[in-house]
């Protein structure tokens, strides 16, 4: 079960998830992050932000009574969507059918970052799911993280639309480093060789550092999970794709939680101020 060890004013290391195009694997990605992050004991936060065809809650079979956009309607505060998820896991759901949720101004969506600086949840790490695509929400969710997964699979308009996406965060928004996930691989070598053709274009085109973060395989138990609503890592802790997710996850704990606030847009960035100050002797960093 999750630890109470990290009081709420800690800063959580935030992770958005992100691919170029749909049906990649980008949301059973977060969710089994996510679920793993959940299992190792971490406290954690999965947050919906693909605003209009939200489907983390679906995906863990949960049934919420709020979403956000009661809060962008005013009926509730953001406190009030946060679910409870398999052993612990805070979920914060979307809505689905809801277009203007899918129009939301690029104001509103740095309304929605700095929303989360009033949550008084002791959180160890935060996992954003995000729309497929390149629209301004994506965008400015994958700014406000510390780090961003882009979720790729072996289709030249998965490869293409994943350049893109790096080549527009690294242009307009000054992401310098992006993790790269390989999904739905039919071997061993299939993710580097994806990971090196995905590399070998932003190398000659961007300034950007793309780490190869690792592959999950084709697996039919992960399928079995998605048709039971659950994780894999759950449902089937030894099926290939769960030993997966674990390892991404293991690896994923071990970056740096963040110490001050970067001076742009952020998730938690008041939690981020007062921890500079502190390791400035009370003076802002």
């Amino acid at each position: 079960m999750p630890s109470d060890a990290a009081p709420a004013t800690a800063a959580p290391r935030v992770i958005a998830v992100a691919s170029g195009k749909g049906g990649v694997g980008k949301t059973t990605t977060a969710v089994n992050l996510a679920a793993a992050m959940v299992n190792a004991g971490q406290r954690t936060l999965l947050l919906d932000t693909d605003l209009g065809l939200a489907n983390v809650d679906v995906m863990l079979g949960l049934s919420p009574r709020f979403t956000l956009a009661d809060v962008f309607a005013g009926r509730c505060d953001l406190a009030d969507t946060i679910l409870e998820g398999p052993n612990g896991l805070m979920v914060v759901p979307a809505a689905s059918g809801k277009q203007h949720m899918a129009q939301l101004s690029p104001q509103e969506h740095v309304g929605l970052v700095h929303a989360f600086s009033e949550l008084d949840r002791s959180i160890d790490t935060m996992i954003v799911d995000n729309a497929a695509g390149i629209a301004d929400g994506v965008l400015t969710f994958c700014q406000a993280a510390q780090d961003v997964i882009v979720v790729v699979c072996d289709e030249p308009a998965s490869i293409t639309d994943a350049y893109a996406l790096i080549k527009v965060l690294n242009r307009d928004r000054g992401v310098q480093r992006v993790q790269v996930l390989c999904n739905q691989v039919q071997d061993a070598s299939e993710g580097p060789a994806l990971f090196e053709k995905l590399q070998r274009v932003t190398a000659r085109f961007l300034d950007v550092t793309l780490n190869h973060l690792g592959s999950i395989p084709r697996d039919e138990w992960l399928r079995r999970a998605v048709q039971r609503q659950e994780a894999v890592v759950d449902a089937f802790p030894s099926a290939p794709s769960a030993v997966a997710y674990r390892g991404i996850a293991r690896r994923a704990r071990s970056w740096q939680s963040p110490a001050v606030a970067r001076g742009h847009v952020e998730f938690f960035v008041d939690r981020l101020v007062a921890s500079g100050a502190q390791s400035t002797g009370g003076l802002p960093a």
